[in-house]
């Protein structure tokens, strides 16, 4: 469940429902109706809530929604997807009944040919910020690290765990604190999860910086700025980085150095 106080989920399900016609959800006219669209009850009703438990929602008082509650609500009000999707970010819940995201082997695909028209280096990123896929100017910068062959590499397994890294990044202290903050805000909304519970709880025990780091609970958005590398061929590299997600898979990143 998830807590409900801003008024933003309220007005929103509130203008929807005085948006609809009893005859759009096969409810009779009434006589003398004076209420704009449907009324809290018949929506109630309709959902299987109390009129009262309806009310307080709309009034941004609810304690809690359950993701069944308001995926239910979302079918009376004959919300689009879109609409649905902007409902369950207000209420910072996800959606048990979110459509199946595009077939991995088809995404990974796309996203290959994606980052192979990109000249600099850019790679995608997955839940735990495993690197699904990379170009070569990526290859060519993360000497080493990109063409693993016993695990799939791992942004953070690559901070912590690879000596190379703290050559390779200008200022690896301030970046691996940031990185750390940066995961934690990127995973908040999963953390109980078994898949990014078990990696969180593997890299504490394999690094004591990353158990420092975590236990400090610091929290940052992951955002662009300055990367600065000693790159043992290249010499000094500095880009901007540029971090997207990806429309239809928002837990895969695609990161850029430009």
């Amino acid at each position: 469940m998830s807590t409900a106080k801003s008024p933003l989920l309220g007005e929103f399900i509130r203008a929807h429902r005085e948006r609809l016609s009893t005859s759009q959800v096969g409810l009779p006219e009434g006589l003398r109706r004076r209420a704009k669209g449907l009324r809290r009850e018949e929506v109630a009703s309709l959902c299987g809530i109390s009129p009262t438990w309806l009310t307080w929602i709309e009034q941004g008082r609810a304690l809690a929604v359950s993701p069944g509650t308001l995926a239910r609500i979302a079918t009376v009000l004959m919300l689009t997807q879109a609409e649905r999707e902007y409902l369950f970010d207000l209420a910072g819940l996800r959606d048990p009944d979110a459509p199946e995201q595009e077939s991995s082997v088809a995404l990974r695909e796309t996203l290959t040919r994606a980052v192979n028209r990109i000249q600099s280096p850019a790679y995608v990123l997955d839940q735990v910020w495993d690197v699904l896929v990379w170009n070569r100017p990526a290859e060519e910068l993360f000497i080493g690290w990109l063409r693993r062959d016993d695990i799939p590499p791992n942004l953070l397994h690559f901070m912590f765990l690879d000596p190379g890294a703290r050559k390779l990044v200008t200022d690896w202290d301030v970046r691996a604190q940031r990185l750390v903050a940066e995961f934690r805000a990127d995973a908040s909304a999963d953390l109980e999860l078994e898949a990014i519970h078990s990696f969180v709880g593997d890299l504490r025990a394999q690094s004591e910086d990353f158990e420092m780091l975590w236990r400090q609970q610091d929290v940052m958005e992951r955002e662009g700025g300055d990367r600065t590398f000693n790159h043992p061929k290249f010499g000094s590299l500095t880009y901007q980085q540029l971090s997207l997600r990806v429309t239809n898979s928002p837990d895969l990143k695609l990161v850029m150095l430009i």
